[in-house]
C-alpha cells in the first residue's frame, strides 16, 4: 500500500485524502459530504479514503493521532491538513484556494 499511496499523492492533480475509522461518528458524516466535493468538482480532485486501523504505517507515517483528518495533496507534497468536519463549501474552496 505504501509505494501506491505515494504514487496515489504524486499526481499533479490535487488529492484529498480522508484518514477514517469505521467506528468514528464523525467520520460517518464526513463521507456523504465528501461524495458531494467529488460530485461538483469532478475529475479535478481525487478523494481517496484511508481507514487508519487497517493502514497504520500510513496513519503513522502522517502522525494521524484523530480522525477524521484530511489532507490534500499535489505533485507529492501536502499543501493542507485539517482535523475534523468541514462543510462541503468549505472543503471545495480550500480545495480550489490551494491547487492553483
Amino acid at each position: 500500500m505504501n509505494a501506491s499511496f505515494d504514487e496515489l499523492i504524486n499526481s499533479d492533480k490535487p488529492v484529498l485524502i480522508d484518514f477514517f475509522a469505521a467506528w468514528c461518528g464523525p467520520c460517518q458524516m464526513l463521507g456523504p459530504i465528501l461524495k458531494q466535493v467529488k460530485d461538483s468538482l469532478g475529475d479535478r480532485v481525487a478523494i481517496i479514503k484511508i481507514d487508519v486501523d487497517k493502514n497504520e504505517l500510513i496513519a503513522a507515517k502522517y502522525q494521524v493521532r484523530g480522525v477524521p483528518t484530511m489532507m490534500l495533496f499535489q505533485n507529492g507534497h501536502q499543501l493542507w491538513r485539517q482535523s475534523g468536519v468541514l462543510s462541503k463549501e468549505e472543503i471545495i474552496q480550500m480545495i480550489l484556494d490551494k491547487s492553483n
